[in-house]
């Protein structure tokens, strides 16, 4: 894709700011998530009522997925052109990048449609999907921790091109081609699935796995004992620990009544998560064994899986879901403030800050 983005970098103006095109980019992705989500809530427009998602939808969706992969490709190169590299311009790019992840995911989602007893895809796969997805983004940062390199698998391109072309492919077929078997019996969801497992499991984490072990070789990692090696993985694995308990033992099917809810609140917990993570990576810093997100997730799910919550469980996800996010947003507010005021620069602009 570089000879692309080479021409693209081209036209962008020298006086924008890089993080104006990081943050473009993702408003270009909540705009498509909440457009789809106005006509497909549920994720059932696509299998039970096909035609309910306007063909402009999905044409959008193709256009904003693009604009959103071109802007994150070019915010470094355009950083680089302006002589504007910041610690503040990193964070804030992979920052963004860990909450996109399960944006595009639960975005696309909407095309494969849940399962409806004859094509669709369970919402439980969607979660097993979802957190197959995250557990890569998850991977590639540990890594960055602990070999001060981040290694990126064209998984990512593929993923991007993957879904621009499912989204041009509804829009111009409809979303019937997803439900029709597309080879030996199987639908394009399934070949999708078993492509996305496959990566992870033979080629992404392996490789993570095999550039920790390289480093430790070479004497470059950049921690010696394995509890440091391991330390950014215990909150992360007990978030997805704690939510699986919550999807399997839920009274009310939780996930089943509401999917996109649930799954939000899995991308925006995981997305805090992992941005502790990262700023321990760039600051060269111990992350905290236990996310403070842990402990609120584990009296839910108790009180959830328990019974107390009863018929209030739909509420209480709903009101937890909130407060993470507004928690979320505050987070990333509040430290793009403290590094815009400490490297005395602005976040949206290329201009110093004044001294006081």
């Amino acid at each position: 894709m570089q000879p692309i983005w080479n021409k693209i970098i081209k036209i962008v103006p020298l006086w924008i700011a890089p993080n104006l095109l990081t943050f473009s980019g993702f408003v270009m992705i909540l705009v498509n998530y909440f457009l789809i989500s106005f006509y497909d809530w549920d994720y059932t427009a696509s299998g039970t009522s096909p035609g309910l998602v306007p063909t402009w939808v999905w044409l959008f969706s193709a256009f904003t997925t693009f604009c959103a992969y071109a802007l994150d490709s070019i915010d470094g190169k355009h950083a680089r052109r302006t002589q504007s590299s910041t610690p503040l311009g990193e964070l804030f790019d992979h920052g963004l990048d860990s909450w996109a992840t399960s944006i595009f995911v639960l975005s696309f989602f909407s095309v494969c449609s849940r399962d409806n007893g004859k094509t669709g895809v369970s919402v439980y796969t969607m979660y097993i999907y979802l957190s197959i997805v995250l557990f890569n983004f998850m991977c590639s940062h540990w890594e960055k921790y602990n070999t001060g390199v981040l290694f990126l698998p064209w998984g990512y391109d593929i993923s991007q091109v993957v879904l621009i072309t499912a989204y041009l492919l509804t829009g111009a077929v409809g979303v019937e081609v997803w439900q029709k078997p597309f080879l030996f019996g199987y639908y394009i969801t399934d070949a999708l699935v078993i492509l996305l497992i496959g990566f992870s499991l033979f080629l992404s984490f392996p490789q993570t796995l095999y550039n920790i072990h390289r480093a430790h070789l070479k004497k470059t990692l950049k921690n010696d004992s394995l509890y440091e090696v391991l330390l950014p993985l215990v909150s992360p694995l007990l978030l997805f620990i704690l939510l699986t308990v919550w999807v399997v033992f839920s009274p009310s099917n939780i996930l089943e009544k509401q999917p996109r809810l649930f799954l939000w609140m899995v991308g925006v917990t995981f997305s805090n998560v992992i941005c502790k993570v990262i700023i321990c990576q760039m600051s060269s810093t111990r992350p905290e064994l236990l996310h403070w997100f842990l402990f609120p997730l584990a009296l839910v799910v108790y009180a959830a899986i328990s019974g107390l919550l009863g018929w209030t469980e739909e509420a209480v996800l709903a009101t937890f879901t909130a407060l993470v996010t507004a928690a979320h947003v505050h987070y990333g507010i509040c430290v793009g403030l403290q590094l815009s005021e400490h490297l005395n620069i602005y976040i949206f602009s290329l201009k110093k800050r004044v001294q006081e």
